[in-house]
């Protein structure tokens, strides 16, 4: 696999407190990803980015909401979320924030 394509792959941490409540408790970390990323795609990239073994990965389409600007209607990007499960004893510290 291209290592320009893994480190293109993760556009960034998908942080909220459902994230942050699965992150404590199942060990799971969310993230945004490219549209076309394959969940193959997304292991290797979080393995090579952060050094952590990862159990599984699930993918997630977003549709993006409908939104209105005064009589204009508008539509927010669709975009895709990755749920990554790590291995016991492996974790991602999106900051170190305590």
């Amino acid at each position: 696999m291209n290592q320009e394509r893994l480190m293109t792959i993760l556009l960034g941490p998908h942080i909220s407190e459902k994230t942050a409540s699965i992150a404590d408790n199942n060990n799971q970390h969310a993230f945004k990803v490219i549209r076309g990323a394959k969940k193959e795609e997304i292991k290797k990239a979080v393995e090579k980015l952060f050094d952590v073994k990862v159990a599984a990965v699930n993918t997630i389409n977003m549709n993006g909401k409908q939104k209105r600007f005064g009589r204009y209607a508008g539509k927010r990007a669709d975009w895709k979320k990755a749920i990554v499960t790590l291995e016991e004893g492996h974790d991602i510290d999106f900051g170190g924030f305590e």
